[in-house]
C-alpha cells in the first residue's frame, strides 16, 4: 500500500467536535476501503491566508494514511462532495513522520533561531565614519531656518 498525507480545511461555521466527526467520517472512509490512518491531528482554527467560499477562518486537520489508492480516491471524492470542506490536499509521500507536526510543536521544541551565522556584526557604526558635509549645504540649510 502506498502512503499519503493528506491535509483538509472544513468551513469556520461548524464547531471543533463537527471538525473531528467530519474527519473521523473521513478516516473510516479509508478504513472500509482497506487502509489505516497512522496518524490525525486536529490544528484547530487558523485564519486562512485569503478567503475561500466567503470564510475567513477554517478548521485544520492533518492525516497520515497507509491505504490503496483506491481509498485514497473514495475518501478525497467524498471531501469534494461534502459542502463544510472548502479545500483538501493529499500528497503521496514515502515515509510517514511518526512524530509531532510543525503545527503541534510548541515554540521551544522547534529551537531557537541561534546565532545569525556569517553576516557579521550588526551595529550602527560598522559603516564607519561619515564624510563631513559640505559647507554650502550648511549654509543654505541655516539661511532656511532663519
Amino acid at each position: 500500500m502506498a502512503l499519503y498525507e493528506c491535509v483538509l480545511i472544513a468551513r469556520q461555521d461548524i464547531s471543533a467536535a463537527q471538525a473531528e466527526q467530519l474527519s473521523e467520517q473521513f478516516a473510516q472512509i479509508i478504513r472500509d476501503n482497506g487502509g489505516t490512518i497512522a496518524k490525525s491531528e486536529y490544528w484547530g482554527l487558523k485564519t486562512l491566508t485569503y478567503k475561500i467560499k466567503k470564510n475567513r477562518k477554517g478548521h485544520y486537520t492533518l492525516f497520515n494514511i497507509d491505504a490503496p489508492a483506491a481509498a485514497v480516491a473514495e475518501m478525497e471524492r467524498n471531501m469534494s462532495i461534502s459542502e463544510d470542506v472548502l479545500r483538501f490536499m493529499t500528497v503521496r509521500v514515502d515515509a510517514l513522520d511518526a512524530n509531532p507536526s510543525a503545527m503541534m510543536q510548541s515554540r521551544n521544541e522547534r529551537g531557537e533561531r541561534g546565532e545569525r551565522g556569517d553576516r557579521g556584526p550588526r551595529r550602527f557604526d560598522d559603516r564607519g565614519p561619515r564624510p563631513p558635509r559640505r559647507q554650502e549645504n550648511v549654509a543654505a540649510a541655516e539661511g532656511e531656518t532663519a
